[in-house]
């Protein structure tokens, strides 16, 4: 018996292996794909953790790889250096191209990091609840709990790490789904526009932070179809 495909998803800044399942667990499984989503493994080595665990995941042959957030561009940095080992991307929410500066998701981690640091993690989320949707309170408030003393390691890391630029993504020769927020801020559907541009085979569609908040698989759903018409096959 053929074992399934997998894809291995990873999480964005703060984020947890528990929304990267909520998210793609069954639209990837419609499809016939089996979703690896690793746990994070917070603090200053965050991003290299997730690396390694892509690396050990595609030890058996080539692997669908992607990740929302940060966890795309760690994700479609993998496929840049081992391509013979990617078959395809899946990329939810890239905040960035290049370098972090200037871009309001590195920001917000800054600022959320420096709060953790001078005034604790309920401190943080309290002003974060106060800021955002409940059910990104609720996501948050769970995960940057499990990351514990790390979580402000974690957010500096991901501030400050570059994403792959416009450059490098000419380089992607595997299918690529692309799904932007049009509605969030904090990831500009222009920053999926630029990543769907650069890529020489991607599929881009569009959903809504409002769709997020009632049904989490929306997120998941774009991020495969795209994929598909990509001309992704599982």
């Amino acid at each position: 018996m053929t074992s399934s495909p997998i894809a291995v998803v990873l999480p964005g800044t703060g984020s947890d292996d528990v929304f990267v399942t909520s998210v793609f667990r069954r639209p990837l499984a419609a499809v016939g794909v089996r979703l690896v989503a690793p746990a994070p493994m917070p603090g200053p080595t965050l991003a290299d953790a997730y690396l390694a665990a892509l690396s050990r995941a595609a030890a058996g042959g080539p692997i669908l790889v992607g990740g929302i957030s940060l966890g795309a561009h760690v994700a479609t940095e993998w496929a840049l250096r081992n391509p013979h080992d990617c078959a395809g991307l899946l990329l939810a929410l890239p905040a960035w191209h290049g370098r972090p500066d200037g871009h309001p998701a590195a920001f917000a981690a800054r600022h959320s990091a420096h709060v953790v640091r001078t005034r604790g993690i309920e401190h943080a989320l309290s002003d974060t609840a106060a800021a955002v949707s409940p059910w990104l309170a609720t996501e948050l408030a769970r995960a940057w709990r499990r990351y514990g003393p790390w979580l402000a390691g974690a957010l500096e890391h991901a501030a400050t790490r570059d994403a792959p630029t416009t450059a490098a993504l000419r380089g992607v020769r595997v299918p690529a789904g692309i799904a932007a927020c049009v509605d969030d801020p904090i990831h500009p559907a222009k920053v999926a526009e630029a990543w769907s541009r650069a890529l020489p085979t991607a599929g881009l569609i569009s959903t809504t932070l409002r769709a997020l908040a009632a049904d989490r698989e929306s997120l998941g759903r774009a991020t495969v179809l795209a994929w598909l018409r990509a001309g992704g096959r599982p």
